[in-house]
């Protein structure tokens, strides 16, 4: 697993529960009791499913 930093995932969770919530297809199996975006994301994330990639720049 990539190690993130709390901003990047921060970020990550961020984008892909907003996504979740416009209507965007979940890529696990999630409890019928869940229905909140953001705990979709944080499982999404901790299963390494979520489609969002994070590119460092090179620090010049």
């Amino acid at each position: 697993m990539e190690k993130h930093s709390r901003f990047e995932k921060a970020r990550i969770i961020g984008s892909r529960a907003l996504q979740i919530s416009m209507g965007a297809p979940v890529d696990i199996k999630v409890p019928e009791e869940i229905i909140d975006p953001v705990l979709i994301a944080q499982m999404e994330y901790d299963q390494q499913v979520i489609p969002i990639t994070v590119v460092d720049r090179e620090k010049k």
